[in-house]
């Protein structure tokens, strides 16, 4: 927890910051994600990066009418994610949550510390999806890239069996911690610099 928790605020808070940067005309806009536009990867990103983050802490699973909810069309929806993204980082705050398993249903349970992970590399990962697609960059540090890359190159495989992840994409071996965990994650960091 106390090296992942900071990775956890400081990712939540550069996502809020992104989020805030979406306009209502770039919803319908393209996104490098096969098959998503940014309303799809902005609902994607909203439901399990907020309130997936808190659900899993509290050991329940996502109820019917998250999944099937249209955040992006509800006013204000990046202020809504905002203060869920805080919310849920709050339940995270007391270690009680970081001890034992949480259920994942079909797929089985993970270790508390090894799902947070996982849910703040969505979190930053998609957010660089968003910020690419919108002309905006995701900033985090070198020590939350860190985390992040670790959990990609941990469970890169895993999620390229799922199509989560598309195959690496090659970049200089002293590319930033971060362009190296996008691009570990089978996404172009060059898209951002084209976005913006």
């Amino acid at each position: 927890m106390e090296s992942l928790y900071p990775s956890m605020v400081e990712c939540a808070a550069e996502a809020a910051r992104v989020a805030r940067g979406v306009t209502a005309a770039q919803l319908a806009g393209t996104t490098h994600c096969p098959g998503w536009d940014v309303r799809a990867l902005v609902n994607h990103w909203v439901l399990y990066t907020s309130h997936g983050l808190e659900h899993r802490a509290l050991r329940k699973p996502l109820p019917e009418s998250l999944t099937e909810r249209d955040f992006a069309a509800e006013p204000g929806w990046a202020e809504a994610y905002a203060v869920q993204l805080d919310r849920a980082v709050a339940v995270w705050a007391d270690p009680v949550v970081w001890e034992g398993e949480v259920d994942l249903g079909d797929m089985g349970s993970m270790a508390a510390p090894e799902l947070a992970s996982v849910i703040v590399k969505e979190m930053a990962v998609h957010g660089w999806d968003v910020a690419a697609a919108t002309g905006q960059e995701y900033r985090i540090s070198d020590a939350a890239a860190r985390v992040i890359l670790d959990v990609v190159v941990t469970h890169g495989d895993l999620y390229r069996q799922y199509d989560g992840f598309a195959p690496a994409v090659s970049v200089p071996s002293d590319s930033p911690t971060f362009t190296r965990a996008v691009a570990l994650s089978g996404r172009d960091p060059r898209l951002s610099q084209v976005a913006s």
